[in-house]
């Protein structure tokens, strides 16, 4: 009799063990959420000129393609991605929403362009810097070791291709945050430099009697 209970006892220990068990299984692949299949927000890279109507938080542009956009900056400016002033007729540099209603930094393109210039490090008894012009083109300022080729905008960042003294002609490409942009001073940086610079020589006008760059309406909005 208690062999036959001892046998009953085991045999329900055995089942809740299996029960357990199976209750505990790790779940199927397609049941697991990865944070990583979350779909990232399109940005899109928009260029136009400043609208006479814009104010505030709100700013009209005139893009490329000859469309008007009514754009809200107040993030942008939050955020302290916004770079330069909102002037009448300066053609400005955004990063919006896919919606282009959003604006995630604000960049005044005509504010950015002219000769930039600090203390030399080595001695500092002499200045050098770089000079960034219409149409891409980014040149040395009393830099031998450094040859300067092309500069854009690239998702709020500015992109500086450029050739080393001694490096084979072997382009080096780096990507800076723009911290500060007004009439006079501009600094940016990344997590390994940081440069602080100076108009060369302030005038009236800046920058307002550029050309501006050809483009296309596809180039000008980029996923």
């Amino acid at each position: 009799m208690r062999k036959v209970l001892y046998l009953g006892i085991a045999a329900l220990a055995a089942a809740i063990v299996m029960s357990c068990g199976k209750k505990t299984e790790r779940p199927d692949n397609d049941d697991l959420r990865d944070s990583t299949d979350i779909p990232q927000a399109v940005l899109l890279t928009v260029y136009g000129i400043v609208a006479s109507t814009s104010s505030g938080d709100t700013l009209k542009l005139i893009i490329d393609n000859g469309d008007t956009l009514t754009i809200n900056i107040a993030k942008a400016r939050e955020e302290q991605r916004f770079m330069g002033k909102i002037i009448e007729g300066d053609r400005m540099i955004l990063q919006t929403n896919e919606q282009m209603t959003i604006a995630e930094s604000v960049i005044n393109q005509n504010m950015l362009l002219g000769d930039w210039v600090m203390p030399d490090p080595i001695d500092g008894s002499s200045e050098i810097g770089i000079s960034i012009k219409e149409g891409g083109i980014v040149e040395g300022i009393d830099q031998s070791a450094i040859t300067y080729r092309t500069w854009k905008i690239v998702d709020g960042q500015i992109e500086i291709v450029s050739i080393r003294d001694g490096g084979g002609q072997e382009e080096e490409t780096n990507y800076y945050n723009i911290v500060k942009l007004t009439e006079d001073s501009l600094t940016f940086s990344n997590d390994e430099d940081s440069y602080e610079y100076s108009r060369q020589k302030p005038h009236e006008g800046y920058g307002t009697d550029i050309k501006l760059e050809e483009s296309s309406f596809d180039e000008d909005f980029v996923m």
